[in-house]
């Protein structure tokens, strides 16, 4: 008789058991099921050497840049490999005032370029929704220079506009495309270094520029910018920009260091004045500093 009670206490457990299964899968499936989340860190900031990428940081992130382009090093010994020629620096500032919109203002020594520019992301890139990242980039500048060096106050100002597509491979490998407009409102006789530009030049410059990264490790990657105008001019049409380098970072710190073929820090005028032929061993040294605070 004990034999029997105690199969059949075996053998009832067995639907409660099931039916308890049952219900407490029933109750995980009507719970609501979490949002995919945008990627994170597919660039670790706003710019890989003279490209913006498509990153926008966190709202009410102040960011202080530092920006340093040496002379080319064709010279070789005579001016210490360019780095004793005349050089280019800007100091730039900019807020993100919303999580995916940021805006920032900067003077550039040479022509003391003033300019005024502004990041919308209005895509990141989330697994099952959308593949890519894609952000606008736009910059007015404003050459602030005597009067006598123009003709109409009009001739001071130029713009530009560019579309960022990114994607984050992996853990390692970034990828963006960018293509751009750039527009001056006066091109004749425009002088940008490293000399005058005459003839005849169209006001508008379209270019198309590839960007890729790869950790190295967490605080550790190598870049590759390269830069190909499209436009075609009836003379002096820019040469396309190669640029290699190595990034460094921490939690607030970014240090950039590159060897390029831009000399200005106005994108403008390096996609429609970019002299320096890299085929011809024309490259230069920059280098690139930021430091963020989040209030």
């Amino acid at each position: 008789m004990k034999q029997l009670l105690h199969f059949s206490s075996r053998y009832w457990m067995l639907p409660l058991l099931v039916i308890s299964c049952w219900a407490a899968q029933a109750q995980d499936n009507t719970e609501p099921k979490k949002k995919p989340k945008p990627v994170k860190n597919t660039f670790d900031g706003l710019m890989l050497g003279d490209i913006q990428t498509v990153m926008v940081p966190q709202k009410h992130t102040f960011t202080l840049d530092i920006q340093h382009r040496f002379g080319t090093w064709k010279k070789g010994y005579e001016d210490f490999f360019g780095l004793f020629a005349p050089s280019n620096i800007r100091l730039g500032a900019s807020y993100s005032i919303f999580n995916n919109f940021v805006v920032g203002a900067g003077i550039t020594k040479a022509n003391m370029l003033w300019n005024i520019e502004g990041k919308y992301a209005f895509i990141r890139q989330t697994k099952g929704r959308y593949p890519v990242s894609v952000s606008f980039y736009g910059n007015i500048e404003i050459d602030s220079r005597k009067a006598e060096n123009f003709i109409y106050r009009s001739d001071r100002v130029a713009f530009f506009h560019q579309l960022l597509i990114a994607r984050k491979m992996n853990e390692k490998i970034s990828l963006q495309f960018a293509p751009s407009v750039s527009h001056l409102n006066s091109v004749e006789g425009y002088y940008s270094s490293p000399g005058k530009v005459s003839g005849v030049m169209n006001n508008d410059q379209v270019t198309f520029s590839f960007t890729g990264r790869y950790k190295l490790k967490e605080t550790m990657a190598v870049f590759f910018n390269y830069d190909q105008p499209i436009t075609k001019h009836r003379s002096h049409n820019p040469h396309p920009n190669l640029q290699l380098g190595l990034e460094m970072t921490t939690s607030a710190h970014s240090f950039q260091f590159f060897a390029g073929n831009y000399a200005s820090l106005s994108p403008v005028k390096n996609m429609m004045f970019n002299r320096n032929d890299y085929r011809e061993g024309m490259f230069l040294i920059g280098f690139n500093i930021s430091r963020c605070w989040n209030y």
